[in-house]
């Protein structure tokens, strides 16, 4: 319907007669003595004529919806008010009717305000019979209008309570609004913003909420019900015992009036009388605690948690929240459907909801920072106080206090870190972390040492204590099971994660450097004293153990780390949201990546190179030896990847990375409750971390492509190669002397080897040919039994151009 035109004389005429009218039915209403006075219909008028005309109306709360990245599968609805509002020609042309028969029968013939409906309060009032209001549709949009617009609760008290400065105030605009929009405009808005109980607000929300439809589908008894409750939503409840029956003859009122304005036919209202008056709908879902799935409300949470961090959205927490939930928001999340549930099934294979150990999962897309899984063997829920489930706590003194852990439900952050979650040790994936610093400082992937079973580090430690050499203060890492690692370079010491070649190599490049890397990487630092040690080079100097992985850190920071350098080390904040659209359909541009260079390409990519070794890959480039800790990653997602596992002391978390070029997936598995459990955490294809990383990562990857990782240079992979001097069948102490006087570090093996050469001499070398300058060379000891040498105590090596080792 268009706009009316409005006749100069018949405006000017409405607005007196509203003002006489109002004038002496508000003095009726008060002062019945003397409503009939002059006195009262000048004072009316007057006070009319001085009031605003300008109405400014702020929109009314709104539903904010969550989406997977998809943009169609729902994730969550976050809502102050639940409604949604809906165009007028998506209502059933019934319920139009309905609230025009139970509110307002001349709603199409007034302008704005009913002269009619004035006189006939004024008569009432006056008389002493029960009150009645003269208010218009358009009038009490007014009054709610005002309300929503309010800043401040005493404005919201004063534009409802039953005052004659609010009639005449809702009288003045209401025929401004009149002029300036079409009824069916004015129709639309108190359909959207009207009220109708059981939390439902609007026309959207009530049909859904009562009938479990939209509200275009409307029949003429459920049309007349819901019209029915606007006048008192919680007399009228059809819900409450109580409420019924008032609402069914509310309900029947209105069927009758829409008789008297010929909306429908006497067949039509008797026979939707007769229908039972019945609720079938419910309240939409509110918030992560009620996300469309109970798994994915960690997600639902961290995107919440992220929303409150942004100024963009206010300035203060509180009116963040607000704004989330009443902005009408549509949020595409980063949340990819696959990859989530492959998650979710992954770790309740591995770890039962009732479980205290925690599988703990982090997807994240390298090169934007995207989050796209988080999945734990727990239930985005609050533990009922009155009625717990959750089992005792796994810390035996709170236990013994009756406190009940957070198992299998909490609100926790468990992969993302936040309020008393401060992360969990990740062991030997920190070792990644050295590698970089060391290819920073020019070291190369080729870079030997020699690995002892015990190395006695310069890292000051308490004397006595258990990571002490005996008797002294220092600091004396060893390998898993006590073994000698033999002499390594970054790609096999990393494959077989030995501890007593990375402390040295730290220890080479800095300990703060290598904290430095991990900081750069997206590790944060949430225990207070490891946060002191990060943020000062001379306490990180002396962080010995940093190497091994005893620093605090999230599965989502582990992933994101291994996403940048994935990414050619290009870091990217992790974020939870990938568009978002206001109220209006315009996108907002603070979902966009935020990203920034922070590793060299060809330090990233010398780096994942390294990593494909323990997962069961390797480049044309790689030398991974012949140990990996994590071989079956390969096997099971069949394309391209790189990772590393990793177990702190006594096994107290365990942990694994493994990604490709499109995911990384980081996985931890701990007891949040009780960090010093005295459960061993495990990696084992039955209830360990590794298979929830690697089945994530497989499903996620299902119907992608297989690109491989970029093999690094070979300045950054070899470094400065130089020949190693040939020691065939010399003398121990002369092949030592030969091999450190060529720049390297010579080593002799403790065991003998079959050799031509006389048995204590030199059989050879390890590497032999070439190596990196400095590089660790080891001499190989002959015990004999091979063939007589030659002349000049050398064996006959035909085509072997001279000066080059044998062996």
């Amino acid at each position: 319907m268009r706009k009316r035109d409005h006749n100069v004389f018949t405006n000017a005429a409405s607005l007196l007669i509203c003002g006489l009218l109002a004038g002496v039915v508000v003095a009726a209403a008060a002062f019945p003595a003397v409503a009939m006075s002059g006195l009262a219909a000048k004072a009316g008028a007057e006070t009319f004529g001085a009031l605003p005309t300008e109405l400014t109306v702020a929109r009314s709360p709104q539903i904010t919806y969550l989406y997977a990245s998809d943009g169609k599968t729902l994730l969550a609805s976050m809502y102050d008010e639940n409604r949604r509002d809906v165009k007028l020609k998506d209502v059933a042309p019934i319920m139009r009717q309905a609230i025009i028969a139970a509110e307002d029968h001349d709603f199409y013939k007034h302008n704005g305000v009913d002269l009619n409906g004035v006189a006939r309060a004024f008569v009432n009032n006056s008389s002493g019979a029960d009150r009645q209001g003269a208010s218009t549709l358009t009038m009490q949009y007014v009054r709610l209008a005002i309300a929503y617009s309010a800043t401040h609760p005493a404005d919201v008290v004063a534009a409802t309570e039953d005052t004659s400065a609010r009639k005449l105030r809702e009288m003045r605009y209401a025929l401004q609004i009149d002029k300036e929009l079409s009824k069916d405009e004015i129709l639309e808005r108190y359909l959207n913003i009207a009220a109708f109980g059981n939390g439902a607000y609007g026309i959207g929300a009530a049909s859904q909420v009562y009938f479990n439809k939209k509200p275009k589908d409307l029949k003429i008894e459920e049309a007349a019900m819901l019209a029915g409750m606007v006048k008192a939503p919680s007399a009228f409840n059809p819900t409450t015992k109580s409420g019924k029956p008032q609402a069914l003859d509310r309900r029947n009122y209105v069927i009758e009036n829409m008789v008297e304005t010929g909306a429908i036919t006497r067949e039509q209202a008797d026979a939707a009388k007769k229908v039972e008056l019945k609720v079938v709908g419910e309240r939409a879902p509110n918030g992560c605690v009620q996300a469309t799935d109970n798994k994915w409300g960690f997600f639902c949470d961290a995107v919440y948690r992220w929303w409150m961090q942004q100024e963009t959205f206010g300035s203060t927490t509180y009116d963040r929240e607000r704004r989330l939930k009443s902005g009408a928001y549509h949020i595409t999340t980063t949340l990819d459907v696959q990859a989530q549930r492959g998650a979710d099934k992954a770790v309740r294979k591995a770890k039962k909801e009732t479980s205290k150990e925690a599988a703990m999962v982090a997807v994240v897309e390298p090169g934007t920072g995207r989050i796209r899984a988080l999945s734990v063997n727990r239930t985005f829920k609050l533990d009922d106080p009155k009625s717990p489930k959750n089992k005792p706590h796994s810390d035996p003194k709170l236990r013994k206090k009756g406190k009940r852990g957070n198992y299998p439900s909490t609100v926790n952050p468990l992969l993302t870190g936040g309020d008393g979650i401060t992360g969990y040790q990740a062991g030997s994936t920190f070792k990644i972390f050295t590698i970089v610093a060391a290819l920073e400082k020019g070291i190369p992937l080729s870079y030997t040492m020699n690995a002892p079973q015990q190395f006695k580090s310069e890292y000051i430690v308490e004397e006595g204590s258990p990571a002490a050499c005996k008797g002294t203060n220092k600091y004396c890492p060893t390998n898993s099971g006590l073994k000698a690692g033999g002499v390594q370079n970054m790609w096999s010491a990393f494959s077989a994660s030995i501890n007593t070649y990375f402390v040295p190599l730290q220890q080479q490049v800095g300990a703060e450097n290598v904290v430095d890397v991990a900081k750069r990487l997206g590790i944060n630092f949430r225990v207070g004293q490891e946060n002191a040690w990060a943020n000062d080079k001379e306490a990180a100097h002396d962080w010995g153990a940093f190497t091994l992985g005893v620093s605090s850190a999230t599965p989502l920071d582990l992933a994101n780390a291994y996403a940048t350098l994935a990414a050619d080390g290009k870091y990217c904040e992790p974020i939870p949201v990938q568009e978002i659209k206001g109220p209006d359909g315009k996108k907002l541009d603070i979902a966009n990546p935020n990203c920034e260079k922070r590793v060299s390409t060809e330090v990233a990519r010398a780096a994942v190179d390294a990593a494909r070794c323990p997962v069961g890959d390797s480049s044309s480039t790689s030398k991974c030896g012949g140990s990996r800790t994590a071989a079956a990653v390969k096997q099971e997602v069949k394309a391209p990847v790189a990772g590393k596992s990793g177990t702190t002391d006594s096994e107290k978390t365990a942990a694994l990375v493994a990604m490709t070029k499109q995911y990384a997936v980081a996985g931890i598995m701990a007891d949040p409750d009780w960090p010093q459990t005295n459960v061993k955490m495990k990696h084992s294809p039955k209830d360990g971390i590794n298979p929830p990383v690697y089945e994530t990562l497989r499903d996620a990857m299902k119907g992608k492509d297989r690109i491989d990782f970029e093999p690094p240079g070979k300045k950054i992979s070899e470094g400065d190669q130089r020949s190693i001097p040939g020691v065939k069948c010399a003398p121990v102490e002369t092949a030592k002397n030969r091999i450190e006087g060529a720049g390297f570090d010579a080593v002799v093996s403790d065991v003998k080897v079959t050799s031509e050469c006389p048995a204590g001499t030199a059989a050879g070398t390890s590497p032999d040919g070439r190596t990196i300058k400095g590089g660790v060379v080891t001499i190989q000891i002959s015990e004999g039994g091979g063939a007589a040498p030659g002349p000049g105590g050398t064996p006959p090596n035909p085509g072997r151009p001279p000066g080059r080792p044998g062996g």
